[in-house]
């Protein structure tokens, strides 16, 4: 995710279990943030930019 500092993107954490987020493509090639909880991974969408970091739109990692 290009256009956030670093200090700025080590504070980004999954809003359901708190873990760190690390750079990630969906099965369409889009971007996304990817939870690196090993029991209930999650990602989540970037939108123009802006990851959407709300519980809802969590989406279990296959």
């Amino acid at each position: 995710m290009d256009g956030f500092e670093p200090w700025a993107r080590e504070l980004l954490r999954c809003p359901v279990t708190g873990a760190t987020l690390v750079d990630g493509t969906d099965a369409d090639g889009n971007p996304v943030l990817v939870s690196t909880d090993p029991e209930h991974p999650l990602q989540y969408p970037v939108r123009d930019g802006v990851p959407v970091l709300l519980a809802e739109a969590g989406v279990p990692v296959r």
